[in-house]
């Protein structure tokens, strides 16, 4: 390997884990702004899954999922970024613990749609909207049902019925990441290409 591929790989490296770094905190700084509780499930209505998604179609699913891990991982060591300024091991047992332990995961797969199914489609906003909602659909929503009914000792229909409140601000923060994605795609045809299998 010659000095300028090992500077470029270098360079490579240390944009992968700025921008891994960077969309964490911006999960952190979404997550910290007022929760709003609804239904009888005790799970509030936070940015976070804005700021998740965004991250996953922005950043791609390698990167995507390291940057919600480290968020996770900021939260569990003690620092005050989960929702309702929480922190520590204690979130991912909680009435939430299937949103939050679904969030990595909704990034990835939302990314892989975005830079392998889409592809140059990503520019348009309806294509990242299906993208990001696969995520919240496939991912998002079972695994926080499935928390709620494991936590609240509650049937699957009464879970879900706790979960439904979450589908129209979802809706909406879905169609902001998705006009939000397209643009930078569009100004960034490219960032997607650095999402390496070892960023």
């Amino acid at each position: 390997m010659t000095d300028t591929q090992t500077t470029t790989d270098r360079r490579v490296s240390t944009t992968d884990l700025a921008l891994i770094a960077s969309f964490a905190a911006l999960i952190a700084a979404c997550a910290y702004l007022g929760a709003i509780p609804v239904g009888g499930s005790g799970v509030p209505i936070t940015l976070q899954t804005f700021a998740v998604m965004l991250t996953g179609c922005l950043l791609g699913p390698v990167r995507g999922f390291l940057a919600v891990a480290l968020y996770m991982l900021l939260g569990a060591i003690g620092l005050p970024v989960f929702a309702e300024h929480s922190a520590g091991l204690g979130a991912f047992t909680s009435v939430s613990a299937g949103y939050l332990w679904s969030f990595p995961f909704a990034a990835a797969l939302a990314g892989f749609l975005v830079k392998y199914v889409a592809g140059p489609r990503r520019t348009r906003a309806i294509v990242v909207f299906l993208c990001s909602m696969a995520g919240s659909i496939l991912v998002i929503h079972p695994m926080g049902i499935l928390g709620m009914k494991l936590h609240l000792d509650v049937s699957f229909d009464q879970a879900l019925h706790y979960d439904l409140p979450f589908w129209l601000g979802d809706l909406v923060k879905t169609t902001i990441v998705a006009l939000i994605a397209a643009e930078v795609h569009r100004a960034f045809p490219r960032l997607l290409e650095r999402d390496h299998e070892h960023a």
